[in-house]
């Protein structure tokens, strides 16, 4: 059996990682993040501290425990914030993949670091892996130099690259898009949503098993994982009403220039899933049976 360790594994796709290998037992799990654990149970696999931007405290951590892989899960992810901290941005998303990259190539270590749609321009979506990025942002801009790390490295390297993760958690310390449209929904607040800009929603617990599939198959280079379906914005919250039977007359629809963001987004992401479903055997939910498994999970949680 093999052991991995996920950095980040406070967050939304940390703890399904977790949580996916307590409930299946494939591999021995290293959990690791700054701070204390958030994680409800804590038997089952071993917790360690570690800061990705402690080089000597992430080299400690990996010599105690000697993973056979590292799922690279922490990062900067919020795009505006990025934007308008680009130095901080670099050391999160850039210097701290440096310090795992050259670790892992020392000690022969499969990397798995997660990217983004956001490498794109957004102007020829849904796209695969080998089409030319082009990012917009600052973010994608230091998920593009992470990328080039690990294809330049030595180590046995995957790239995961994924789009709009939505899921929830005990504790949930961030909210994403099918969570805030929910919540906003149900209080009765009148919401502005763009309608100009088309995506593929990623249930986490989709992203974690590609993940752990990754590391069960040994795989090597770029992989796109996102959700089957392809929709706009506008047309994501819409359905989150309608699941939830929540009114879309207070829904209005707006374009992505009226937000003023930080920030340029790309119209038209997506993602041609053939190889991953091909090599990995990775088979995700759709939109429908994500927002169903969110359901019986806020039931629980509540």
């Amino acid at each position: 059996m093999k052991t991995i360790l996920t950095t980040g594994s406070n967050g939304l796709l940390g703890q399904k990682i977790t949580e996916k290998v307590l409930a299946e037992g494939r591999v021995k799990l290293i959990a690791t993040s700054k701070g204390a654990n958030r994680y409800p149970v804590i038997n089952g696999y071993e917790y360690a501290e570690m800061d990705i931007l402690n080089p000597a405290q992430v080299r400690a951590v990996i010599e105690k425990h000697k993973p056979d892989a590292i799922i690279h899960t922490a990062a900067m992810t919020n795009v505006d914030i990025a934007e308008a901290n680009k130095s901080h941005c670099h050391q999160l998303n850039v210097d701290a993949v440096q310090t795992l990259v050259s670790l892992c190539e020392q000690k022969n270590i499969q990397l798995i670091h997660l990217s983004t749609d956001f490498v794109f321009d957004g102007a020829d979506g849904p796209y695969k892996e080998e089409d030319a990025v082009n990012p917009l942002s600052y973010y994608g801009e230091s998920k593009v130099l992470a990328e080039e790390l690990l294809k330049n490295c030595q180590a046995n390297w995957v790239i995961l690259r994924t789009i709009l993760v939505y899921g929830i958690t005990n504790d949930m310390s961030r909210s994403n898009i099918v969570l805030w449209a929910k919540g906003a929904l149900e209080k009765g607040l009148p919401i502005n949503v763009v309608n100009d800009q088309w995506r593929m929603p990623t249930l986490a617990e989709d992203l974690a098993e590609a993940c752990l599939l990754a590391v069960e198959k040994s795989a090597q280079g770029i992989y796109h994982v996102s959700g089957k379906d392809y929709m706009s914005i506008a047309d994501l919250v819409r359905k989150v009403a309608d699941y939830w039977v929540l009114d879309k007359s207070i829904i209005s629809e707006i374009s992505s220039e009226s937000l003023n963001q930080t920030a340029k987004r790309p119209v038209r992401t997506g993602f041609v899933l053939d190889k991953t479903i091909r090599d990995l055997g990775y088979n995700p939910h759709s939109f429908e049976e994500g927002l169903k498994i969110l359901d019986e999970q806020i039931r629980k949680v509540n």
